[in-house]
């Protein structure tokens, strides 16, 4: 049974406003960076657009996962939001994490005074607040989507890869503007370079940790994890309704794209059924299941009394 994919349509809202946001204080940090010469100002500079472009990358993803499926993919392109959502985190592995490295290391060899402050600690203080705004809104997202699953056990377990990565993403930020401004404080008052070298370190090392984190998530998904637990739940529950269905002799479900769920199964039907009466078994049986999980986008049973 396959569904249309024009029916469980991805939201972008969390992404665009985002972007939005990285792009205003990418802008806003490049001229802070030019006016103090800070590395760690550079390297925060570096980070938001790089963000920007992982923005980019999760609208791609998401326009891509919503192709109708063809003679060469059959079922369909949900995963290519979990391909964007990985190519994601290793720009922010590259691009962020390991250039703010490089450039901290190179400050500390060569450390050089930071100029003036003042304007590049109000950018910072700005982008802290734009930065907090967003990720209060991606955390409300994920309540509102988490239920009574544990905080850091849903982000595990979520199979929304794009809503991960921008929580990822604005997680890795605020930590990163506020060792940042202490780097730079301190350069600033001790004149010793090597403090804003230090800060530069510090927002690499934070972004290498969540782009590691994010790409373990979503490598996951890629491989083909198995559906939330609720699926083979439903799948029973299903079967259980229908006298002629004795007992599930074997569930196998994988997630295909955010909400895009596989369902394989072995039921074991009465005897004395005939190929119509099995027929019409099944087919409602797919409607019940879809009826509770409408994520399920493919099912395929096989009648069998044995595993």
């Amino acid at each position: 049974m396959t569904a249309d994919p024009a029916e469980n349509v991805h939201g972008t809202k969390h992404i665009i406003q985002s972007l939005l946001v990285n792009l205003t204080i990418s802008l806003a940090k490049l001229v802070g960076a030019m006016i103090s010469g800070s590395g760690a100002m550079l390297a925060e500079t570096l980070h938001s657009f790089a963000d920007c472009a992982n923005q980019l990358l999760l609208l791609l993803g998401v326009r891509r996962a919503l192709k109708p499926a063809d003679a060469e993919h059959p079922l369909g392109y949900g995963a290519a939001l979990y391909f964007w959502s990985f190519m994601v985190a290793l720009l922010l592995f590259l691009g962020g994490g390991m250039f703010s490295i490089y450039e901290g290391v190179h400050k500390w060899l060569a450390p050089e005074p930071v100029g003036d402050t003042k304007i590049s600690l109000a950018i910072l203080l700005f982008s802290v607040l734009l930065e907090g705004w967003s990720l209060l809104g991606n955390i409300g997202d994920l309540n509102a989507r988490r239920g009574n699953t544990r905080f850091f056990k849903y982000l595990q377990q979520t199979k929304d890869s794009d809503l991960i990565v921008v929580f990822g993403e604005n997680a890795a930020a605020v930590p990163g503007l506020l060792i940042a401004a202490a780097a730079m404080m301190l350069a600033a008052y001790t004149g010793d370079g090597r403090w804003d070298a230090a800060g530069s370190l510090g927002v690499g090392l934070v972004l290498v940790g969540v782009a590691v984190f994010l790409a373990v998530e979503v490598k996951s998904l890629l491989l083909g994890e198995r559906a939330d637990l609720a699926v083979e739940a439903a799948v029973h529950q299903a079967a259980g309704e229908d006298s002629a269905i004795l007992q599930v002799l074997r569930v196998i479900t994988v997630q295909k794209g955010p909400a895009e769920v596989l369902v394989a199964c072995k039921l074991e039907l009465r005897q004395d059924l005939d190929t119509a009466g099995v027929v019409a078994t099944i087919n409602a049986f797919e409607r019940r299941l879809r009826q509770r999980r409408p994520e399920v986008r493919w099912s395929f049973v096989e009648p069998d009394d044995a595993d």
